[in-house]
């Protein structure tokens, strides 16, 4: 099952100038407690932008086109055949950004586990792909108000696709 998990603001926006739009201290605990023990799908900028390096706990595969990359604790893959071929993490795999992987990968996606942000973000210049809600049904949907740790009211959802994707893209 390939899975995309993703913060988004009111206009669809995930980030600006390659990092995320806000911190909220929640949505970074549940991608954590989600994506763990799992693959995780990433284009190269997005790795880059961790200020750690890979995330523990988990298969971090990372997409680019240079033949030459590494990074410690990172599997390299040069398209999006090849990264859901290197997954080896049992259940899902995750599609954790940016806005190219996520579009090259939207049309696989079966889950969509989303944060909206209850705010509109100024200059953002990374989107996620158009929900359009008549193929996704939303199974989950938690929602809860801004607090110390977290600046902005936001919404948990789990959205499942009403129909299969079938075919397989190239990056």
């Amino acid at each position: 099952m390939i899975s995309a998990i993703v913060a988004i603001d009111r206009n669809g926006a995930i980030g600006k100038q390659g990092q995320l739009l806000c911190h909220l201290s929640a949505d970074l605990k549940h991608f954590k407690n989600t994506t763990m023990g799992h693959s995780i799908i990433m284009g190269r900028k997005t790795f880059e932008s961790f200020p750690k390096g890979a995330l523990p706990g988990r298969q971090n595969i990372v997409i680019t086109h240079s033949h030459d990359y590494c990074a410690q604790g990172i599997t390299v893959a040069h398209s999006i055949d090849e990264a859901l071929a290197a997954a080896t993490m049992p259940g899902e795999i995750f599609v954790i950004g940016g806005e190219q992987i996520y579009r090259a990968t939207f049309p696989l996606v079966t889950t969509i586990h989303l944060t909206v942000i209850d705010h509109e973000f100024d200059n953002a210049d990374a989107h996620f792909p158009r929900i359009d809600l008549r193929s996704w049904k939303i199974t989950e949907q938690e929602e809860h108000p801004a607090d110390d740790h977290n600046p902005y009211p936001y919404t948990f959802m789990t959205l499942k696709r009403k129909k299969t994707p079938s075919k397989q893209l190239q990056l």
